[in-house]
């Protein structure tokens, strides 16, 4: 019996009668590992091969999928259809024709996935804590068709910044995960007279003489604004959607806009900038939800999962904390 040089075996004329049974059988067995064989659904393929081989391919009739075994799981191959998830949806809806359900991480969990496949993804990171300058917005990261494996999948919703006990700078927040996805947190604004604001997914606002805002990451978030040449005005956070505002005069720049998202069916607008403190008059958050700036009294903090950063305080620098983020997944059912 010889083989193909990719490792499939034939008869020869010159095999023997004697070993055909021993050739027809490494023949079947060999189909068997490099084949797509069909089977009614998953319980009846484990049934008829126990102890798959890496490499071995099948198809089940019940969903009309290819999955190949990795070595230790059954996985799809080309073609791979929607992922499902078996945790209690949030909700479902249907557009288009396309009936979805959906999955809303408020809190850090497991999300567990019993088909792999495809899934659309929003992670959104923790926000920066204002100071003079106001926060930054934590990153907005959408995917569609996202690949997500079978299993128990790790989820993480970052935390915001917190605000600052003692005037310093602004502390950043905390990214956000699903499995080896992930969106990070905010960079905190400037607090110290001449001091940068810190960088990010977006950046924090620029403290005080025309110290400059931090750097964000193109794509889920935008930079910090810089402060006023004077000490009257500092920057505001940078938002997913717009930079942070430059200080001018004696009111602090506003935070930048955040980015609307309808993932859940309804456009619903996060990771915005924090507003900055200012002499006069607080800038405005971003969006309506990043915290807003004030001149004295109690600083104000981003809107909890949203990702939008805190508000700057021109009097104390010590500005609001940053709002957590969220993780929401939908898949189609």
């Amino acid at each position: 019996m010889a083989v193909t040089p990719v490792g499939n075996p034939y008869v020869e004329s010159s095999d023997l009668v004697a070993n055909y049974p021993g050739v027809s059988e490494a023949l079947a067995e060999r189909i068997d590992i490099v084949g797509v064989n069909p089977f009614a659904n998953a319980a009846a393929r484990d049934a008829a091969i126990p102890s798959p081989v890496q490499g071995q391919m099948c198809s089940l009739n019940d969903d009309n999928k290819g999955y190949r075994y990795d070595g230790s799981a059954w996985i799809l191959f080309s073609g791979a259809g929607p992922a499902n998830f078996t945790n209690t949806a949030t909700g479902t809806y249907t557009t288009g024709g396309i009936q979805y359900k959906f999955l809303t991480f408020t809190g850090s969990g497991e999300l567990i996935v019993n088909q792999a496949g495809f899934a659309d993804v929003l992670i959104v990171g923790g926000a920066g804590a204002g100071a003079f300058g106001g926060g930054g917005a934590g990153g907005h990261l959408f995917i569609t068709n996202a690949y997500l494996p079978a299993g128990t999948l790790a989820v993480t919703v970052g935390a915001g910044g917190a605000a600052a006990v003692n005037p310093k700078s602004g502390f950043p927040g905390v990214a956000s995960r699903l499995d080896s996805y992930f969106s990070p947190g905010g960079g905190g604004a400037a607090a110290v007279s001449d001091g940068a604001g810190t960088n990010g997914a977006s950046g924090g606002g620029g403290g005080q003489y025309s110290a400059a805002g931090g750097a964000g990451i193109s794509g889920i978030g935008n930079n910090g604004g810089a402060a006023a040449a004077s000490q009257n005005s500092a920057g505001g956070g940078g938002g997913s959607g717009a930079v942070g505002s430059n200080g001018a005069g004696t009111n602090g720049a506003s935070g930048g806009i955040g980015t609307a998202n309808s993932i859940t069916n309804v456009s619903v607008t996060r990771a915005a900038g924090g507003g900055a403190g200012g002499s006069s008059v607080g800038g405005a958050g971003g969006s309506g939800i990043g915290g807003a700036g004030v001149e004295s009294g109690t600083s104000n903090a981003g809107t909890v999962n949203t990702g939008s950063g805190g508000g700057g305080n021109y009097t104390t620098g010590r500005g609001g904390a940053g709002g957590s983020g969220v993780v929401i997944i939908r898949v189609v059912v």
